[in-house]
């Protein structure tokens, strides 16, 4: 797996202060944190792309009994 180096400029302290403290409650560096961080949010799909999924499916009839009754199941 190739990699490249990222710089990120501009990085308010108080930001940073709070990654480093994460970081180091994990046991990592800040760049293994970093890197973590990274990966998980380029792992999951875009926000626009689940929605327009979910735009393309068809709807789901149901009434208002049904969603109450759903609700209540839930509970249970």
């Amino acid at each position: 797996m190739s990699t490249e180096i990222i710089q990120v400029r501009d990085v308010p302290a108080q930001d940073a202060e709070v990654l480093r403290a994460r970081a180091a409650s994990r046991g990592m560096s800040l760049s293994s944190y970093l890197r973590e961080l990274i990966h998980d949010d380029t792992s999951r799909p875009a926000m626009v792309d689940v929605l327009t999924r979910i735009g393309t499916r068809s709807s789901v009839g149901g009434s208002l009994d049904d969603i109450r009754s759903y609700i209540e199941d839930d509970r249970r």
